[in-house]
Formats: structure tokens, C-alpha cells, sequence
């Protein structure tokens, strides 16, 4: 009787382990791209990620920052890859926990402006026309802000124009006085972009954008889609995939990594949900 009873609970822990690896888990991501560059770029990295761990994983990209916020507060990704702050309010808001991030560069913000700009001191754009992606783009708008009142005690006049892209091209074209945005962005911008702009300052730096897990998967997914993900970033191709993310050298993460973006006082300057 009691060999029966192990041989039920071992085909019960069977058929559990088979659903949860059937189940199609949602993935996330902070839209710094537009949607279709965002998905070019994800689609590969989550099919292999998906072939390596048996779990199939699903790109549910969002348009704009404040709709990924939006889903990411309502806990509607499994997985997500997001901005070091958004990652703190999403563990407040649904426990969402880091499991992976970039251990290599750390992320900082950058203020550009036009080449020819007379602009050449970070206290002249006081008063003048600043455009961002969106209040809670952590590199590209939270830590300049900050910085602005905080550092500086400058007041810009700030305007969200939806994407890092729209930031470049406003800025290139004179319709802003100065932009904010970060270096994975800018190196990816078109040379002809690139080549109107000039790098006025960078802020401090914090990790990078980790990716997060939902309190509701399985630890048995977690774990194999971690190792999944680490064994992508451990190949020649997986390298090449991740880093157009970018994520150029993969590793684990915690909630602790980011400790310090509470420490910096950033609520503050959170812009959240009404």
C-alpha cells in the first residue's frame, strides 16, 4: 500500500510539473524601442529561451511606458523585463522579484542636445524646452529630474513625447532645447541622427534593467528559466541575441541590488497612477 501510495504521488508531482510547463507564461517588456523594434529583438531571445526550458513564453508588448506600468502594477506579465525603479514598484505593488540582470555596464542617463546648441553647461536648460520618453523612464527622465532638483535646483520646462526615438529626433530637429534618454538608445539611433546630436551630460549610475518574475510562477519555471536564459548568455549566438537587448554579460539579481534607488529619494519624483 505504501509503494502504491508513492507511485500516485510521484505520477501527481508528474502530471503538476507537465501542466506548468504547458502553461504559456507572458512576458513583458519596458518599451524604450518602438513596439515592432521591441519585438524584433525579444521574439528570438524568448523562443530560444522557450526551446532550452520547456516553457513557453509569450511577448505581450506594450505601446508606451505608462501602459507597461499600468499591466506590470496590475500584475498581468509572468515575466518582465523593466527599468531598476519600475522593478521596485512592482515588487511593492505585486511582489514581483529580479532574478536576472546585466552584471556588466551600469545604466545612467543622458541629457543631449543639438551639435551646434549654444547650450554647454547642464544649468542652461533651466527654463528651456527638455523632452523625455515619460515621467518614469528611469535613466532617460527619473534620475535627471532628480538630479535637476536635487543637484542643480534647475526647473526645465519638461515635455513627454512618447519613445527615446521621438526624443532624438525632436532634439535633432531643433523642436527641443535638450533631450534625456540613455546610451543603449543613442548608439542605436540611425548615424544620421546620431551625427546632429552632442552628449551634454550623464547622471550617476545604478544597475541595470532586471528582468522580474511574478509571485504566482511555479519555482520550478523560475529555475528553469533562469538557467535557460544563463545558458543563452554562455553561447556565441545567445551572446549576439541578448545583447540587443542589451544585456552583455547575463547573471542572477535580487530585490538588495537595487536598494539604492530608494536610498536616492527617487519617490519623489515617481509619477504614479491616479
Amino acid at each position: 500500500m505504501k509503494r502504491l501510495i508513492k507511485c500516485l504521488l510521484l505520477i501527481s508531482s508528474l502530471a503538476v510539473s507537465s501542466l506548468s510547463a504547458n502553461e504559456i507564461y507572458t512576458v513583458g517588456v519596458v518599451p524604450q524601442f518602438d513596439i515592432r523594434q521591441v519585438t524584433r529583438i525579444w521574439q528570438p531571445i524568448l523562443k530560444e529561451v522557450s526551446a532550452r526550458s520547456g516553457v513557453t513564453l509569450k511577448l505581450n508588448p506594450s505601446a508606451r511606458i505608462p501602459e507597461f506600468e499600468k499591466e506590470f502594477e496590475s500584475g498581468q506579465f509572468h515575466f518582465a523585463y523593466m527599468n531598476p525603479y519600475h522593478a521596485i514598484v512592482a515588487n511593492q505593488k505585486q511582489g514581483y522579484q529580479p532574478i536576472l540582470r546585466d552584471l556588466g555596464k551600469r545604466l545612467f542617463g543622458i541629457i543631449v542636445v543639438h551639435k551646434d546648441s549654444a547650450i554647454t553647461d547642464i544649468k542652461q536648460i533651466d527654463g528651456k524646452k527638455v523632452v523625455m520618453p515619460a515621467p518614469n523612464a528611469l535613466g532617460a527622465s527619473l534620475l535627471p529630474r532628480a538630479e535637476f532638483a536635487m543637484k542643480f535646483n534647475i526647473k526645465p520646462d519638461i515635455k513627454y513625447v512618447r519613445s527615446h526615438d521621438s526624443v532624438f529626433l525632436n532634439t535633432a530637429m531643433g523642436m527641443a532645447d535638450a533631450g534625456g534618454a540613455v546610451m543603449a538608445t543613442f548608439n542605436r539611433q540611425p548615424k544620421e541622427i546620431r551625427d546632429q546630436l552632442r552628449i551634454l551630460y550623464k547622471t550617476g549610475d545604478v544597475p541595470k534593467h532586471p528582468i522580474v518574475v511574478h509571485p504566482d510562477v511555479p519555482s520550478d519555471v523560475v529555475k528553469r528559466v533562469s538557467k535557460a536564459f544563463l545558458e543563452l548568455g554562455n553561447s556565441t549566438e545567445g551572446k549576439a541575441l541578448l545583447a540587443n537587448i542589451p544585456m552583455k554579460k547575463i547573471g542572477s539579481a535580487d530585490l538588495k541590488d537595487y536598494q539604492l534607488l530608494i536610498d536616492m529619494g527617487l519617490e519623489a519624483f515617481y509619477v504614479k497612477k491616479k
